[in-house]
């Protein structure tokens, strides 16, 4: 096993909503529940969480995004010059669209001082004796998801004008959450899966995005919030493809954006999906270089409860070796369990077997 992350059973993130933490929400929502006693239970419930990391084995261990109602929103709202607005649609998933949310700029966009999730990383990183793992979506995300109008042309005059503030914002939040002591942090992306979809792209299109040669601006905006990162801090990303109730948006293999993906951005890791059909082949792993990147096979759904058969693990994971090192390979869930405070169909004694598969799964694959 690695000492280092991406270890070689990893998570992406997030976990079940326990129904105490539900409960505590709803009625701070309703304004039974002072933010004091909200903070109170979620500090429990997270001290709860970081112990069953631990109880399952893992190297690591994240607060569950268990402060948080999605898991980009809450960070962008936090974020200067960015509101989180009432839109008259939400996200349309298989079958279930989300709560009707949406980006919108509104000023210069820049990373504050006192952003809500440097504490939040504080108390987790009080709570293990491992090593804390932060989560965030990337600056990726907050271009792609805009509507058409929802950047203030008082502010950007379009917009990919908003990329060097936001590289900017992104570079003030890694020295930030080092200067919290954080070392692993990992940025959540759907943009790069939409990018494997020409029903997603073609969306993106009619919202009035630029879509050709994407990818290689995508890279460099990655690159450009990447640039001066610690050499002891461990940065990875999350490519995921929709998850919500066990639901998702797209399909498409890693082949157009592999290239730009793995070879070109400079991250430490790469958190990839394979749980299903809709993530094409391996081959497309034949981008990563050789060195020190790890991919993280996400072979262990998070969309249900059913366990997978650990040979058939073992198989993927040598055929998946025909293209990268198997010391570059890693294993975790393909996705968080609670993507949204909603969460997926599956229980939580389910969530923490999958945990277990991953963590013994990849003890027998790296012994």
């Amino acid at each position: 096993m690695t000492v280092n992350p991406p270890f070689r059973a990893d998570i992406v993130g997030s976990f079940l909503r326990s129904p105490t933490l539900k409960d505590a929400r709803a009625r701070h929502e309703s304004g039974t529940l002072s933010d004091a006693g909200l903070r109170e239970v979620e500090d429990a419930e997270i001290v709860r969480v970081v112990a069953r990391q631990a109880d399952a084995g893992l190297q690591l261990a994240t607060d569950g995004e268990f402060r948080r109602s999605w898991w980009h929103f809450d960070f962008f709202d936090g974020l200067e010059g960015v509101e989180i607005v009432e839109l008259d649609h939400g996200i349309q998933f298989q079958g279930v669209q989300t709560r009707s949310r949406g980006v919108r700029v509104t000023g210069p966009i820049r990373f504050p001082a006192d952003h809500p999730m440097i504490e939040h990383y504080r108390f987790l990183q009080s709570t293990t004796a491992v090593l804390p793992k932060m989560t965030i979506p990337a600056p990726t995300v907050l271009h792609f998801r805009l509507e058409s109008g929802a950047v203030d042309p008082a502010a950007y005059d379009a917009a990919e004008d908003t990329f060097d503030d936001l590289a900017r914002a992104y570079r003030d939040a890694i020295a930030a959450f080092y200067d919290a002591g954080c070392r692993y942090l990992q940025f959540d992306d759907t943009a790069w899966a939409y990018l494997c979809s020409d029903v997603e792209i073609a969306k993106a299109a009619e919202r009035g995005i630029r879509t050709d040669g994407l990818a290689e601006r995508y890279a460099r905006l990655i690159n450009a919030s990447l640039a001066g990162k610690p050499d002891d801090m461990t940065v990875t990303t999350h490519v995921c493809r929709g998850n919500f109730r066990s639901t998702w948006i797209s399909s498409g293999g890693y082949e157009p954006v592999a290239e730009q993906l793995l070879s070109v951005c400079n991250y430490d890791g790469y958190f990839l999906e394979y749980d299903s059909e809709r993530a094409g082949t391996f081959a497309p792993l034949r981008h990563l270089p050789a060195g020190d990147k790890v991919v993280v096979l996400g072979l262990v759904t998070t969309k249900s409860g059913e366990l997978e058969d650990r040979e058939l693990l073992k198989r993927r994971i040598a055929e998946a070796a025909t293209f990268v090192p198997l010391e570059q390979l890693a294993l975790s869930p393909q996705c968080g369990f609670a993507s949204t405070e909603d969460g997926n169909d599956l229980s939580e004694e389910q969530q923490w077997a999958k945990v277990r598969e991953v963590v013994e799964v990849a003890a027998d694959v790296w012994h």
